[in-house]
C-alpha cells in the first residue's frame, strides 16, 4: 500500500475544521467487511462461476421479473445476499465515521447506495440515513397487493449455493400470501414500493436544507464511475466544495476535490491516525 501522506493531512485538516459531514457511499465499502465485490461480470462470475456458463450477469439476476418467472431463483439469489449481510459485521471504518460525526455539534448525513444495513447495524441513527436503493432487511408483496413494507431482519431460508435456488417455502406476503420480494430496487424495476425511501429522502432534503455547505465536507467512498447513484450524488452537490473521495481505483475528482487512491478501511484508519495526533 502507498500512503498517500498529503491528501491524508489535507483530509485530516478538512474533517477537523468541518461542522458537519455529508457521507456518500458505494459498493466499495463493503468490500473491506468481507463483502463480495459485484462490480462488472468479472467479480460476479469470480464469486459464482456457475452463471458465467448462462450468461447471467449481477444486472440480469438483480431483476424483478424472476419473482414471477422463478421464485426459487430469484430468492435464491436474494436469500444468498441477506444471509450474506447477515453474518457480515462492519469493519473498523465505520465505527471511525461514526466517532468523527458524534464529534460534531451539528448533525451529519449518511447517503448510500447500498441495500446491506451495515450503517444502522454500526450504530448509526435511522434518521439520518437515506438508503436510496431500499434495503434487504425490508420486504414488500411482489404483487403489490397493498403499500405495506415490514422489516424482516432475520430469514429463514435454505439455499443451493452453487445453482443460487432457494427451497421451499419461499417469503411470502403477510397480507395476501402471494410471493415476498426486498424492499430493493432492482434493475428494469415498476413494482418497488417506494415509501420508506422517500421517507428516508425527506429527511435528507430537509438537512441539506439547513446545513452551511462552505461548512459541510462530503466524505465519498467506494463509489464507482458509470452511473453510480453514489457518485452522481456528490456531483449533485457541488455547492459544497469540500469533497473527500475514497477509491482505490477510481478517485480523480476537481481541483476542489482531495483525491485519496487507497483502500477505503485503510484510508480511514491512516486519515483517524492524523486527526489524532492533530488533537494532541
Amino acid at each position: 500500500m502507498i500512503l498517500n501522506i498529503n491528501s491524508i493531512k489535507k483530509a485530516a485538516d478538512l474533517i477537523s475544521l468541518a461542522d458537519n459531514f455529508l457521507i456518500i457511499v458505494g459498493a466499495g465499502m463493503g468490500v473491506d467487511s468481507g463483502l463480495p465485490d459485484f462490480r462488472g461480470n468479472k467479480g460476479f462470475w469470480k464469486v459464482h462461476p456457475n452463471f458465467k456458463s448462462e450468461k447471467l450477469s449481477f444486472s440480469d439476476l438483480a431483476n424483478p421479473h424472476w419473482f414471477f418467472d422463478n421464485p426459487k431463483r430469484a430468492w435464491g439469489f436474494y436469500g444468498h445476499r441477506h444471509q450474506l449481510y447477515s453474518k457480515t459485521f462492519p469493519h473498523e471504518g465505520f465505527n471511525i465515521l461514526k466517532t468523527w460525526c458524534d464529534l460534531k455539534q451539528e448533525n451529519s448525513f449518511i447517503y448510500t447506495s447500498n441495500v446491506d444495513g451495515h450503517f444502522q447495524k454500526a450504530g448509526f441513527p435511522q434518521k439520518i440515513i437515506y438508503e436510496c436503493h431500499g434495503s434487504i432487511n425490508y420486504f414488500q408483496c411482489n404483487l403489490n397487493c397493498s403499500e405495506d413494507i415490514w422489516h424482516n431482519p432475520d430469514l429463514s431460508l435454505e439455499i443451493d449455493e452453487n445453482n443460487l435456488l432457494a427451497k421451499d417455502p419461499l417469503p411470502n406476503c403477510k397480507n395476501c400470501g402471494a410471493i415476498a420480494r426486498p424492499n430493493i430496487l432492482m434493475f428494469d424495476d415498476y413494482n418497488w414500493i417506494e415509501e420508506r425511501a422517500l421517507n428516508q429522502r425527506n429527511f435528507y432534503k430537509k438537512w441539506l436544507d439547513t446545513i452551511e455547505p462552505e461548512s459541510t465536507v462530503i466524505i465519498e467512498i467506494g463509489a464507482g464511475v458509470s452511473g453510480c447513484s453514489a457518485r452522481n450524488e456528490t456531483k449533485r452537490n457541488r455547492k459544497m466544495s469540500n469533497i473527500i473521495r475514497i477509491n482505490p481505483t477510481d478517485a480523480k475528482g476537481n481541483d476542489k476535490t482531495v483525491s485519496i487512491k487507497m483502500n477505503e478501511l485503510d484510508t480511514l484508519l491512516a486519515i483517524n491516525k492524523e486527526l489524532l495526533a492533530l488533537r494532541k
